[in-house]
């Protein structure tokens, strides 16, 4: 009986000390996750005041998570342009004109050499007239009655011609009117084969100095085509107010197309930011964009909208080379800066929820 009563004695402190090792544990871990509890808990908010500027506060794990990106700015040589109205107009018109001009041109040589042809006769008729009368005088007044009708279709014709010249001026300019004379003009063949059209830009009022030998155009669904200066358009847009410009573009591009055109402010050019298009983000009207300050603190920034490129806004103030902004994910933390802060958005007690 003595050896089961000490087997039992030994099992059951046993099991008492493995007990108080497991308590000791328990508490030893409740102690040891203490500090971290109160670390969370100590943890800044998503969004911080931070002199006067709102910091979006986001960790790293949280960026990666979210597919938050950010990329250098880079800087890049700009010229500064402003924006003006362009319109393909129809050449028909002048296709028509240039038609009518060469059957004019045709009429003049015809009655020219008629009217030489008649002089001559006339001169004849005179000349034996004088002589003698070897011709009647009835011959001589035919003869002089023909020439007086040469010269008088002759110079209907060179008066039409010359109508249609000044309306050709007085509608396409200098240098459309003589690309239409030319007999082999290179401009006129490509406008007759569409693979040239003509804008008329109307520059602004305020526009200092000369058009500008070169613009770019905005095509539908394309990047901008650039466009030579041909003349000064003697006719105007009536629905845009100031100095109209033709100019020429090597593409083919629907007539009656109202676009817009870049155009050049000075020949000089200054140093600028590029902000990428994706980087950028509406809010309140204006255009704004994220720069990473810190490994987990973003500020948003305003983006002035002046200058606009293909890609992106440039900047030429307010923003640095190497600055990191957010290319990936601003509406993301845009959305978070708005959001109502200290509003809990979970639910603590899950049963609750179902309602």
């Amino acid at each position: 009986m003595k050896p089961r009563m000490l087997l039992f004695s030994i099992v059951s402190l046993a099991l008492a000390g493995a007990a108080g090792w497991y308590i000791y544990q328990t508490f030893a871990d409740t102690g040891a996750s203490a500090p971290g509890a109160a670390a969370q808990a100590a943890a800044p908010p998503a969004v911080q005041t931070v002199a006067g500027q709102t910091v979006v506060v986001v960790s790293p794990e949280a960026q990666r998570a979210s597919h938050i990106l950010a990329a250098p700015l880079a800087a890049m040589t700009v010229q500064p342009h402003i924006t003006a109205y362009a319109t393909i107009i129809d050449l028909q018109p002048l296709f028509a004109l240039r038609n009518r001009m060469a059957a004019a041109r045709a009429d003049v040589g015809t009655f020219t050499a008629q009217a030489a042809n008649s002089r001559a006769q006339y001169e004849r008729s005179r000349t034996l007239f004088a002589d003698d009368r070897n011709v009647s005088q009835k011959s001589l007044q035919d003869a002089q009655a023909l020439m007086q009708a040469d010269e008088a279709k002759l110079q209907s014709a060179k008066a039409t011609l010359n109508g249609l010249d000044a309306t050709l001026r007085q509608q396409f300019g200098d240098a459309l009117s003589r690309a239409a004379i030319k007999p082999a003009s290179d401009l006129f063949r490509r406008l007759q084969s569409g693979r040239a059209v003509v804008l008329r830009v109307t520059l602004p009022a305020s526009y200092r100095g000369a058009a500008p030998a070169r613009i770019a155009v905005d095509a539908p669904g394309a990047r901008p085509v650039p466009a030579r200066k041909l003349s000064a358009s003697p006719l105007a847009d009536p629905a845009v107010q100031g100095n109209p410009w033709f100019y020429v573009a090597e593409q083919a591009l629907p007539a009656g197309l109202h676009t817009s055109a870049n155009v050049p402010t000075s020949s000089s050019t200054a140093s600028g930011l590029l902000i990428p298009e994706q980087a950028v983000v509406w809010y309140g009207g204006q255009t704004w964009t994220y720069v990473r300050t810190a490994s987990d603190r973003f500020t948003r920034r305003y983006v002035p909208a002046a200058q606009e490129s293909d890609h992106g806004y440039i900047v030429t103030s307010g923003f640095h080379a190497g600055e990191l902004v957010v290319t990936q994910g601003a509406q993301l933390l845009l959305s978070e800066e708005l959001k109502p802060q200290g509003i809990a958005t979970a639910c603590k007690d899950p049963p609750e929820c179902d309602d």
